[in-house]
């Protein structure tokens, strides 16, 4: 599977935080960036709250936590 190079740096910017400029080698388009980092917090929202919905959810708290951390992110991109 193959994706942007925008949706790519958007997820190891997420996962690395400020080690990730030392793997940028190529100038990113500023709004593909910006919109897959949202879509992205927003898939970071939606996953997590559809396990809290199951009646067994393993450790509701961890998820909350995710869910909340990734709707703060994605409304201060709005």
């Amino acid at each position: 599977m193959f994706f942007d190079t925008e949706w790519e740096h958007a997820y190891l910017r997420m996962r690395l935080g400020p080690h990730h400029p030392r793997l940028t080698t190529v100038t990113q388009d500023p709004a593909r960036t910006a919109l897959y980092t949202l879509a992205l917090h927003l898939s970071l929202v939606a996953g997590p709250l559809q396990k809290l919905a199951r009646p067994h959810c393993p450790d509701p708290e961890q998820m909350r936590a995710i869910a909340q951390t990734h709707l703060t992110h994605t409304l201060a991109a709005s």
